[in-house]
């Protein structure tokens, strides 16, 4: 009897040890989305009775949780309010599941992230306030979701951002002139919303963008004169607006474009000879993968 109670001991001294190095919090964070998720039904499920360190999807560094990865893994039901406990997460990548509901007013708290990947979801409400204080993220996809409301002023404080995609939902308003302040910004999709209103000439800072896809929304007024400053700009496509003046676009140095679409056919505008075949609708070109 003595022999069987010191194994049962040991036994629950190691798994002790095993699940210690992952903060409580994180491991209770990861447990609550697995099951806010309904993770029994996932492609590539979790034994949470196991080590975590094991579970698909999950990268642990320095005993801290800095990497979940459950792109296209059949993932349904809410996003719970405790991932904001994940502190030390780089990436986060839900994309292509089904997942539903709001996003979690705690996200800000991820302020170590790199990359936050929720695109092809089912996400309604707002995009938080709190989002502008993950100041270290590079990308933010959240394309071909229902997120409505207006985009946050505060997106304009992540400085680092290189991607930013918002690209078919049912966001409203004005673009922020705060996103005149993502000087780092190399693609902008705001494609396929219900946006509105003159584009603001802030955009002109983005020098280092490549992409800009503003199509299929009700932007009005003129383009701003602001866009010839855009020198790398190689895909452009603003069809399907309320543009009243196309003037400034002969101000572009068209040559090295890949993608230039635009609604008016001006004669009197010199294109410098692009070749429009090149050109096409806008569409969410976005790809996300497994890596």
């Amino acid at each position: 009897m003595k022999k069987i109670l010191c194994l049962i001991l040991i036994s629950f001294l190691f798994n002790g040890l095993l699940f210690a190095r992952i903060s409580k919090d994180e491991r209770q964070a990861l447990i609550d989305l697995y099951h806010s998720t309904n993770g029994a039904d996932w492609k590539n499920s979790w034994d949470i009775d196991s080590n975590c360190k094991n579970w698909h999807g999950i990268k642990v560094v320095n005993d801290q949780v800095v990497e979940i990865n459950l792109f296209h893994n059949n993932l349904s039901g809410t996003l719970p309010e405790s991932i904001s406990n994940l502190v030390h997460l780089r990436k986060l990548n839900l994309a292509f599941n089904a997942i539903s509901g709001q996003l979690p007013n705690g996200l800000g708290r991820l302020k170590e992230l790199k990359v936050l990947k929720l695109e092809m979801n089912r996400l309604k409400g707002s995009i938080p306030n709190s989002i502008g204080l993950m100041a270290n993220l590079e990308e933010l996809s959240v394309f071909n979701n229902f997120l409505s409301g207006s985009i946050p002023n505060s997106i304009g404080n992540l400085k680092n951002l290189k991607t930013l995609n918002l690209s078919s939902n049912n966001l409203r308003g004005a673009i922020p002139k705060s996103l005149g302040n993502l000087t780092q910004l190399e693609s902008l999709g705001l494609f396929e919303n219900g946006l509105y209103g003159d584009i603001p000439n802030e955009i002109g800072n983005l020098t280092k963008l490549k992409e800009l896809v503003l199509a299929n929304n009700r932007f009005g007024g003129e383009i701003p004169a602001e866009f010839g400053q855009l020198a790398s700009l190689e895909i452009f496509q603003i069809q399907n607006n309320d543009f009243n003046s196309f003037e400034n676009l002969g101000m572009m140095d068209t040559k090295r474009f890949l993608v230039f679409d635009y609604d008016k056919d001006d004669a009197n505008m010199d294109f410098k000879d692009i070749n429009f075949s090149k050109t096409r609708m806008a569409d969410t070109k976005f790809e996300d993968d497994e890596d």
